[in-house]
């Protein structure tokens, strides 16, 4: 095996490692925000689904008990393994093309630049893996109920969707003829969250074969292109943020990358994790909603990305982009620490 190949091997090996650490670590999180981010704006005088973030903790916990917070675990297991392996041998590869750039005199390091378009290259690469991945996940998080009562749903065809979806738009038709705009609103809203969560699924797999069989591939790649908006400027900022303060201490130290001690590695994953996450949020807000969304046209409640930011603004304000923010911070640090300290004690045992 060539040099090349087997840096590869040993990036890809060490970045799933970080990856099935940060899934431990950080789904519980995830679905708390998650659930904040997609749930159905309330009809006039009806409360909230959750009042907050400690409100969504406890009616979780008490419906569904700690497997609760571990709906669609499986997915990102296997999915974010693959996506960190990916980013990181993406970013390895990157810096060892602008090293190779920069010549012996730049002596390893990047410039900060350089930093932002490895992160972010390796951000794309990653979205062909966490757009369906992340899809999948999404729609298991947001399920807090048992199979519909209606169980036919379950193995509805795209078509007969779509025939719950038509019989609700009459049913709206028919209400909304003798009402005011604001009633028919009402109605809308509430046919809509109810026939987005048409089917239901029992696992991973289940969400997989039933998407793809009603919708095909480009169902399991929906809300792609925010995805990969989300990705590329996400990632740029969370690598360069890591790679930066690594090559600060480095020359502050005079130390090699391996040197450095293990409290900075968890240190600086963390400032990584901000990086990301306080630049992307309002996208990840676009792109929770779109991928809970409704896959036709009947059920749909947004025709894009720009729809959906729109609507939001419109009904929930700036503060609807920001849904959710609180356990999504409070998750950035320890998953994102060690996800890099995974990553970075695993290429010290594979030298």
């Amino acid at each position: 095996m060539s040099t090349d190949s087997m840096r590869a091997v040993k990036d890809c090996a060490s970045g799933t490692i970080g990856g099935f650490l940060q899934v431990f670590v950080g789904q519980p999180f995830d679905t708390v925000k998650v659930r904040l981010q997609t749930m159905p704006t309330p009809l006039p005088g009806q409360a909230p689904l959750y009042s907050g973030t400690l409100d969504c903790v406890k009616k979780t916990l008490s419906k569904e008990g700690i497997k609760g917070f571990y709906k669609g675990t499986t997915t990102p297991l296997v999915g974010v393994g693959a996506c960190v392996s990916i980013q990181f041998v993406t970013l390895q590869a990157m810096k060892r093309y602008y090293n190779e750039k920069n010549g012996p005199n730049a002596n390893g390091f990047l410039s900060n630049s350089q930093l932002y378009l490895a992160g972010a290259a390796s951000g794309i690469t990653n979205s062909i893996i966490s757009g369906p991945v992340e899809h999948i996940r999404t729609r298991l998080q947001v399920q807090t109920g048992s199979a519909p009562a209606v169980k036919a749903i379950a193995g509805a065809t795209a078509e007969k969707v779509a025939a719950i979806a038509g019989g609700e738009a009459t049913a709206v038709s028919a209400v909304t003829s003798s009402s005011s705009n604001a009633a028919k609103a009402v109605v809308e809203t509430a046919a809509a969250n109810s026939a987005k969560n048409a089917l239901f699924f029992t696992g991973p797999v289940d969400a997989v074969q039933k998407i793809y069989a009603n919708y095909g591939v480009r169902g399991l790649y929906k809300g792609q292109a925010i995805t990969m908006v989300r990705e590329f400027q996400g990632y740029g900022a969370y690598f360069a943020a890591y790679e930066y303060l690594i090559q600060r201490a480095m020359r502050l130290e005079n130390k090699e990358r391996s040197e450095l001690s293990t409290v900075k590695v968890v240190a600086y994953g963390a400032c990584a994790g901000y990086a990301m996450w306080t630049t992307v949020y309002p996208i990840d807000v676009i792109k929770s909603k779109l991928q809970t969304d409704g896959f036709t046209a009947g059920t749909r409640q947004y025709s894009s990305a720009l729809d959906c930011a729109r609507q939001t603004l419109a009904k929930e304000g700036v503060a609807g982009f920001f849904k959710g923010f609180a356990p999504c911070i409070l998750r950035a640090a320890p998953a994102n620490a060690v996800t890099f300290l995974g990553f970075e004690m695993a290429m010290r045992l594979l030298r």
